[in-house]
């Protein structure tokens, strides 16, 4: 690693950035130096991603000045930035779907031959960063189809790629399990000591001591903490973060009563993602789902609503079988799904938070079959006071943050009152703060009696909020283990079995 005397090789000198007039940025000073990764923290709204889209050309400063590698800088869009050695993964994925892996992470600047693209090449280059990433996929498939975490490795292989001489990993984990974490913590290695410069933005703190030289904390649109180490213990960030000091991470979860709400029995998928999985949830537990990824976690909790079609077996609902074969019987039964990804699977971005609550609810806003908008308005009030959502009604759903879209998900299937609820990784890419109030709302759903489901990559989210974790292992039950018995090394024992 670069050391501090050598000049740096991006600098920032008190960027500021407003939206007419509300500023956001509040004068940033900012240097990073060749081969050293900076943490980039702080809770969403901090603005850290508007810091990471100026450096990046995605938008322009208000005032204040760049550097890079000694000479002014001030990209006019993106390419100009790739064009001179930065690179940015987005928490946000960015893949065209029919197009293949291969032409994903290279695209717009595809290997040529003359007169037409050179795909084999193309395809080999990508193919091997695909292998130091441990993704055992053929880069000619098409990306359409690929789990989130998948996706995740494909947008990181293509940022390899740039050959960067400074990367911006936004989220660079937030769908990946412990393994594929550590693939990409040795490329990181592998790149710093090549003397890439590397910008670390990321929720998840406990990873933190293990990739980074160097932290900075943002809070409101300024700079309000800077530690020269990455050793710093995690309630020390989260306290800078927030400005206070934090209580427990994890409320204190009931204990479940003894009868049983949901039983899967022997269930299989009918495309193989999992086989002959059998447990049971009871009311008011929070039942864990573990596992690394491409284990059939998400596979497994689609099925059992009605997302996916499964081979054979069954699903029972207090006692008689319902085994739905779409969402919408699913929810009739009176179990839903919150999705893996909000963006994609969760929401309409372009319309409004009232219409997202609406759409999930017509049985509530327009029961003789009239919508009518004051109907929804109304309805969406509510469930957004009961939540803690941050926004208005008629406020878009993609101008909140990504833990308030989170509870909007949240809002709208559990204004059903239902009596299992699935969460698929609930908190992934979102801050500690609103991480703690989904928490609680895991909490109020498990004191009434609501049998809850969470999947999550985190080990250690999965590990404070469940009475009893099951671990999934190539696509099989590996074990289900009580809160007594569950820790980092028995869940990965059975998780690598």
């Amino acid at each position: 690693m670069a050391t501090k005397t050598e000049p740096p090789i991006l600098s920032l000198r008190n960027i500021k950035k407003s939206y007419g007039s509300l500023e956001i940025l509040h004068g940033i000073d900012l240097d990073i130096h060749a081969g050293e990764v900076v943490a980039l923290l702080g809770e969403n709204g901090a603005g850290k991603s508007t810091v990471s889209n100026i450096i990046c050309g995605t938008i322009a400063p208000s005032s204040g000045t760049m550097t890079w590698q000694g000479a002014p800088f001030a990209p006019a869009n993106p390419r100009q930035a790739i064009d001179c050695g930065l690179g940015l993964i987005h928490q946000e994925l960015r893949l065209l779907p029919y197009l293949s892996i291969a032409e994903n992470v290279f695209v717009g600047r595809w290997p040529k031959k003359p007169g037409s693209i050179d795909r084999r090449l193309m395809e080999e280059m990508a193919q091997e960063q695909l292998q130091r990433l441990g993704l055992d996929l053929p880069a000619s498939r098409l990306v359409e189809g690929l789990s989130t975490a998948n996706q995740q490795l494909v947008e990181i292989a293509k940022a390899l790629t740039l050959n960067a001489r400074l990367l911006i990993l936004d989220e660079p984990t937030a769908a990946l399990g412990g393994a594929e974490t550590e693939r990409l913590f040795e490329q990181i290695d592998r790149l710093r000591a090549d003397g890439v410069g590397i910008i670390y933005i990321s929720h998840r703190l406990e990873e933190i001591r293990r990739v980074a030289d160097r932290i900075v904390v943002m809070r409101d649109g300024d700079k309000v903490q800077e530690f020269d180490s990455g050793d710093v213990p995690v309630r020390t960030i989260v306290e800078s973060m927030v400005g206070r000091e934090m209580g427990r991470m994890f409320p204190t979860f009931p204990q479940p009563r003894p009868e049983t709400v949901l039983e899967v029995k022997n269930l299989c998928s009918a495309t193989g993602a999992f086989e002959d999985v059998s447990f049971t949830v009871r009311r008011g537990e929070v039942f864990g789902i573990a596992g690394l990824v491409g284990a059939g976690r998400t596979d497994l909790v689609r099925a059992i609503t009605g997302a996916d079609p499964i081979r054979s077996g069954s699903v029972h609902l207090e006692g008689r079988e319902i085994t739905p074969r779409s969402p919408a019987e699913s929810i009739r039964h009176g179990m839903v799904l919150v999705p893996e990804d909000r963006k994609l699977q969760g929401l309409v971005l372009s319309h409004s938070i009232a219409e997202n609550i609406g759409y999930a609810n017509f049985q509530s806003v327009a029961p003789k079959g009239w919508v009518r908008q004051r109907n929804i308005n109304a309805f969406a009030d509510r469930a957004i006071g009961r939540f803690g959502v941050k926004g208005q009604g008629q406020q878009n759903a993609d101008e909140m943050s990504g833990g308030n879209q989170q509870k909007v998900v949240l809002a709208k299937w559990l204004a059903h009152d239902p009596k299992v609820v699935v969460l698929d990784e609930p908190t992934r890419g979102i801050d500690v703060g609103a991480r703690s109030a989904i928490y609680e709302i895991i909490v109020e759903l498990a004191e009434k009696g609501v049998a809850v489901i969470v999947v999550s990559s985190d080990l250690e989210e999965v590990l404070g909020v469940s009475n009893r974790i099951m671990v999934m292992a190539e696509g099989r039950e590996a074990g289900i283990l009580d809160r007594s018995q569950a820790n980092d090394v028995s869940i990965m024992e059975l998780a690598t079995s």
